[in-house]
This record gives structure tokens, C-alpha cells and sequence, in this order.
């Protein structure tokens, strides 16, 4: 199974992007989906996730900005990001903690990235 990232581009400050994420196989079991980023010269961090139940984090320089959303059904993960700031330039990764069959452990899938870049 594999995901795949789409969205970013080249946004001007205050500007807006939606990423989305998709699965090209199935998951027996999909727990948490998040979205995590990582800028150059940086670690990679945890922007914001859903579990299953709907249940959603951020952390704190997006709150307010940033709104993920899942469709349980077609297995996306979306990241609508409004108010832009250069700081938010980064590879933006989706990632499922999930199992692909019943006896299998849950484990990490990771997207290939896009890359949001905000000018100012």
C-alpha cells in the first residue's frame, strides 16, 4: 500500500493550499492520520492528526490557520491551510498509523511529500 501526497505549490503570504492524501491499496485498519512537515535544516515535526474517531491535534503555530479532515471511506486525509506564513514553507508528509490485515501490527505509512513553499 501506498500514499500519495498532492497539493503544495508556490503560495504568496496569507495565501491558502489543500493537501491531500490518498491510498493506493487498502488497509485492513487505518488508526491515525496525520500530517507532519519537514524544512530544510529541520527535523521533521507533527503538524496535525485525526484518529479514528475524529478526534484532531495541531500543533500550536497552526492552530487556527490549519484544519485536517479525513474521509473514512475513500481513506484521505486532508490539510486545508489558510493564512499562509513563510514559516510554514516545508515537505509536507502524510502519514497512517495503520494494519493491512488482521494479524498484522500497526505501523507507519508515509506519503512521498509535497513541497508548500510561501513567499513573502
Amino acid at each position: 500500500v501506498q500514499l500519495q501526497a498532492s497539493g503544495g505549490g508556490l503560495v504568496q503570504l496569507g495565501g491558502s493550499l489543500r493537501l491531500s492524501c490518498a491510498a493506493s491499496g487498502r488497509f485492513f485498519a487505518i488508526n491515525e492520520m496525520g500530517w507532519y512537515r519537514q524544512a530544510p535544516g529541520k527535523q521533521r515535526e507533527l503538524v496535525a492528526s485525526m484518529t479514528s474517531g475524529g478526534s484532531s491535534n495541531y500543533r500550536d503555530s497552526v492552530k487556527d490557520r490549519f484544519t485536517i479532515s479525513r474521509d473514512n471511506v475513500k481513506n484521505t486525509v486532508y490539510l486545508q491551510m489558510n493564512s499562509l506564513q513563510p514559516e510554514d514553507t516545508a515537505v509536507y508528509y502524510c502519514n497512517y498509523k495503520a494494519k493491512i490485515g488482521y494479524v498484522s501490527r500497526w505501523s507507519d505509512y508515509w506519503g512521498q511529500g509535497t513541497l508548500v513553499t510561501v513567499s513573502s
